[in-house]
This record gives C-alpha cells, sequence and structure tokens, in this order.
C-alpha cells in the first residue's frame, strides 16, 4: 500500500504539493508529461513536452510548477484547495509511447484559524437572591468544525452551539448560547481549539443586586418605655442636684 501523504496549510498561505518523481539532471522536462488532478478527474495543470497543455481556471494565476522535481506550488490557499491530489508522470520514449513512471496521491488539508471569542452577556431577570443571565460567544472565519466550550470559574458547562456556513466547504461561524442562574460573582471563560491551538477570553458575571433588609422602627410601647425612663433619670439627677444644694 502506497504511503498516504498529507500536506497541511493554513487558508492565504504559499503550499507546496511533492511530486512522486523527480527529473534527473541528464534529462529535461521536454520528455515528459505530467499531470496533476485533483479527486482523480478535474485536471489542475498538466504538461507535455515542456508545454503547459492544460489548466484549470480556478487554479488560474494560482498555481505554478517546478521543472525538475514538479512539485505544485498554490498559492494562496484556499478553502476549495482542500481534497486529494494525484501526480502522474510519464516518461515519453518513443513519439507515440510512453511509460508511466509514478502515479501516486497526496492530499491537502487547509485550515482556518477562528477569531478570538466574543464573549456578551445580557440580564434576563434579576431580584435580591439571583440574576438571571443569556451568555454567549461566538467565532468567525474558521475551517474546519472545531471545538468550542465553556466554563464557569473553571467548571464545565454545557450549552447550545450553532454552526453556520455556505457549505461544506466555505468558512464557518460558531456561536455558543448558555442561560445561567448567577447568585455570586463567577468568571465565565469560552475556549475555541483549532488544528492544535486554542483561543479564549474570559468575561466576569456579577450579580447585579445585593438586597439590604429595611430598618425596622421600634414598636410604640418600646418608645413609650424608654421616654418614662429617661423623664424619671432627668427627676432623679435634679433632685439630687437640689438636696446637694440645700445641704
Amino acid at each position: 500500500a502506497l504511503e498516504k501523504k498529507v500536506v497541511k496549510s493554513k487558508v492565504g498561505e504559499n503550499v507546496g504539493l511533492p511530486c512522486c518523481h523527480e527529473i534527473p539532471s541528464s534529462e529535461s522536462l521536454h520528455n515528459y508529461r505530467v499531470y496533476w488532478q485533483k479527486n482523480t478527474t478535474e485536471v489542475v495543470l498538466a504538461y507535455a513536452e515542456g508545454k503547459k497543455i492544460s489548466k484549470h481556471e480556478r487554479y488560474e494565476n494560482r498555481t505554478e510548477m517546478g521543472t525538475r522535481n514538479l512539485t505544485l506550488w498554490i498559492s494562496p490557499v484556499e478553502i476549495l484547495d482542500n481534497g486529494p491530489y494525484q501526480c502522474v508522470v510519464q516518461h515519453l520514449r518513443f513519439s507515440q509511447n510512453s511509460i508511466v513512471l509514478c502515479d501516486e496521491p497526496v492530499t491537502l488539508f487547509v485550515t482556518a484559524d477562528f477569531s478570538k471569542p466574543n464573549v456578551t452577556a445580557e440580564v434576563s431577570a434579576n431580584s435580591c437572591e439571583s440574576t438571571e443571565m443569556v451568555v454567549r460567544c461566538s467565532s468567525h472565519g474558521g475551517f474546519p468544525k472545531s471545538t468550542i466550550s465553556g466554563a464557569l470559574n473553571n467548571i464545565s458547562v454545557v450549552w447550545n452551539v450553532t454552526w453556520v456556513s455556505e457549505s461544506s466547504l466555505s468558512l464557518y461561524n460558531v456561536t455558543g448560547e448558555l442561560w445561567l442562574n448567577v447568585t455570586e460573582d463567577v468568571i465565565f471563560t469560552c475556549s475555541i481549539e483549532n488544528n492544535g491551538f486554542a483561543k479564549s477570553t474570559s468575561l466576569l458575571l456579577k450579580k447585579m443586586n445585593d438586597c439590604v433588609a429595611p430598618t425596622v422602627p421600634p414598636p410604640y410601647n418600646v418608645i413609650a418605655a424608654s421616654s418614662i425612663i429617661i423623664i424619671v433619670f432627668l427627676l432623679a439627677i435634679t433632685l439630687a442636684a437640689r438636696y446637694l444644694a440645700r445641704h
């Protein structure tokens, strides 16, 4: 079985797909036919006797081929370039006959980085005991679908995730939504992992109200009793002063 060759690239980069044959220094491209195909049916680029004989319009001005190592260069890389390719090399020994020297596949795996997550919180209800919130985390412009996760004070939460894309070979936008009943200040973290790398954003979710119980005035009986005690105390001081003045 042929070893599967995989080349990874990001959208917008320059990538080279290796061919299964290299032309020796004693010969030139004029002695060969070279076909670069995608999905075994779509000819990306083809050369015969040193001249370009075919090219695909979608790869117009984005591809070139090495004249000796036959590497297919694609720049800039697009999402639609994702998929299997094949390099077919024929040697022209005679004018009408050719020998297939190699015919091997190579897969191009295209990725695109998601943006840093954007976290927002919207208060839906509020009370002295708790604050109800709708928390949303969104990221855009990535490929393929990745892992998006949320955590409250580093404890994982499960939320509803929505992916939006025009097709299976288009950039993705993703939004996660979570309903929370916040009874104390907590830190919410949203993370998205793509191609082995993670991007995170954190937001402090604050409980809105800390209600304080109103001060209850003392009952009337307590006020009356306190007043009598104060009056008796003042009378006692007055009588004591007069007694001391006489003696």
